[in-house]
């Protein structure tokens, strides 16, 4: 098959949840491929396997988190972000990798940080407490000279906030003077956000 063959394979693939299970093992096979464009396709859709089916990517993550060193960034960003969903449905299956993530929270790219902003996000969800001793790094990308990385960073705290609210507290101060100044509205409404599970 030809490039556009497969991009359009696993668009079906992806609509067609009852046979992820199975085709794990051929979608991780397309990790080899070429293509960029194909194999940040099998990295993404990996991730949302790895949500659901955490255990049987297990084999794959190894692979996956390979990626995350990629000179190509959108592979380093489609990578981090299938950490972030695999580790969203088991932490211990991406816990080997899991503070090699945090490198990319400088990463030259900014999709890249975003991604690892949503990976955070994710983990954090049913992992918070591994969270405590990591809250400067998201305390400066709220300050990122990307505008998309400022609208996201915030949504770290509320995430953690509604889970673990001692790891926010020290930060509320500035989460509110920025949801009140911030020239970004979005950037203020979530800081807003993250401010209220303060309360």
């Amino acid at each position: 098959m030809n490039e556009t063959e497969l991009y359009r394979e696993l668009g079906v693939l992806t609509k067609n949840k009852d046979k992820w299970n199975e085709s794990i093992p051929y979608v991780t096979s397309l990790l080899k491929c070429d293509s960029v464009k194909i194999r940040a396709k099998a990295l993404w859709l990996l991730g949302e396997m790895g949500l659901l089916y955490p255990a049987l990517v297990k084999d794959s993550v190894p692979e996956i988190a390979s990626f995350l060193n990629s000179p190509e960034p959108l592979l380093r960003e489609r990578a981090v972000n299938a950490i972030g969903r695999i580790g969203r449905g088991d932490y211990q299956v991406i816990e080997k990798w899991w503070k090699e993530l945090f490198r990319l929270a400088a990463d030259e790219e900014s999709e890249v940080r975003l991604s690892f902003i949503w990976a955070s996000e994710n983990i954090a969800t049913n992992t918070p407490d591994i969270y405590r001793e990591y809250m400067p790094v998201y305390e400066k990308l709220l300050h990122d000279p990307s505008e998309r990385v400022r609208m996201e960073a915030p949504e770290i705290f509320r995430v953690l906030g509604k889970r673990r609210t001692e790891f926010v507290r020290p930060y509320g101060s500035e989460l509110k003077r920025i949801s009140d100044t911030d020239e970004n509205r979005v950037v203020r409404i979530h800081c807003l956000g993250a401010v209220k599970t303060l309360d």
